[in-house]
């Protein structure tokens, strides 16, 4: 299998010139599981590892390779490579890294679409849908709603349903499918090029594998039934796996995601909620936070219901939690800094001693 067919382009090629990356291999990172890596190249699918180098100059996570990255890589055994370095990434899906302050965790690099997949039998929740719409949007991929087993439901609540997230989220495609039987699929087959970089998100057991699974016409992910006890799916999928489909389109499937935390997000929050931002040029006050303030256009909007009241309550909280997280990052820095200075005041003094 060439390079073009899980994604290799003239802009790539055109990168690997410009950072002089010729004298190297290039793979594309299929698989991530505790830093070791499975590389897609034109010999086939090789173990990889990176280069001490790779990792000691690393600052945070995000310096490391991550499913969907190009990669410069050389042989050092029949089906081994090391990575040396990851080309410029041209997309980056991140979100707050779980239980780490002023962390970020990425998902999925180089994507161009993400299916936005949930199941309307369980934790259908149109705020995850905009948490996830504003990640996709801070990252210049374009979002395609799923919303999964229909067949559990009639035409005229699944009616309801669809009208909801239209009013709520605009301009976003929204497909209605049924893994069982298979209604739905082929529309969004329609919606998948040769040689583009698709990324499943949503949580456990809403379908993600059974999606791939018929979008590719094979079982190549195991699926899992939702547990009885907690109405929680579990996680069939527990590391980042690339694919590549008859058709010439690639899908990355991630393990569910429960947590859709807000970092920076720049952009994303301001695309999401584009008719609250633009609302916002007509308050009173520049630095109106929508909250309590009188002359506050967004509010108004509310009340007269031009604007859906859940969708500005999650607009608020998604907010707060960027202004949290941007905070913890300031002093995140601060922290390194003086630890920084600590340093090298031990060794100046330490070297002062000798003498």
């Amino acid at each position: 299998m060439k390079l073009e067919h899980f994604g290799y382009n003239d802009k790539i090629e055109k990168l690997r010139i410009e950072y002089n990356l010729t004298d190297f291999g290039v793979g594309r990172i299929i698989s991530e599981h505790k830093e070791r890596y499975i590389v897609k190249t034109e010999k086939g699918e090789l173990d990889a590892e990176i280069t001490g180098n790779l990792r000691y100059t690393a600052n945070t996570r995000k310096d490391f390779p991550a499913v969907g990255d190009w990669v410069a890589i050389t042989e050092y055994d029949d089906d081994k490579v090391l990575i040396h370095s990851i080309f410029p990434r041209k997309t980056i899906i991140e979100r707050q890294e779980v239980g780490k302050q002023g962390e970020k965790q990425i998902i999925a690099t180089n994507i161009d679409y993400a299916f936005i997949v949930q199941a309307i039998d369980r934790d259908f929740n149109i705020n995850r849908i905009e948490r996830y719409l504003t990640i996709c949007n801070a990252s210049n991929v374009k979002p395609i709603i799923i919303l999964n087993k229909i067949d559990l439901i009639n035409e005229i609540i699944l009616t309801d349903l669809m009208s909801k997230v239209q009013e709520r989220v605009k301009q976003v495609p929204v497909i209605a499918i049924s893994n069982e039987s298979l209604k739905g699929i082929e529309r969004v087959k329609e919606y998948i090029v040769k040689g583009k970089t698709y990324c499943l998100l949503g949580s456990s057991g809403v379908g993600k594998s059974s999606l791939i699974n018929n979008l590719s016409g094979k079982q190549l992910m195991k699926t899992n039934a939702i547990s009885s006890s907690t109405n929680k799916g579990r996680h069939v999928t527990s590391h980042r796996e690339l694919i590549v489909l008859e058709n010439g389109g690639i899908i990355i499937d991630n393990p569910g995601v429960r947590e859709v935390g807000i970092a920076d997000s720049s952009g994303g929050l301001e695309k999401t909620f584009e008719t609250i931002i633009q609302l916002s040029e007509h308050c009173k006050f520049k630095d109106c936070t929508h909250t309590v303030e009188i002359g506050c256009a967004v509010i108004s909007a509310v009340e007269s219901e031009e604007v859906d009241k859940l969708s500005y309550e999650n607009y608020l909280k998604m907010i707060r939690e960027k202004e949290h997280f941007e905070l913890t990052v300031a002093e995140k820095r601060k922290k390194d800094k003086n630890f920084g200075k600590m340093v090298k005041q031990f060794k100046n003094l330490k070297k002062s001693n000798r003498y």
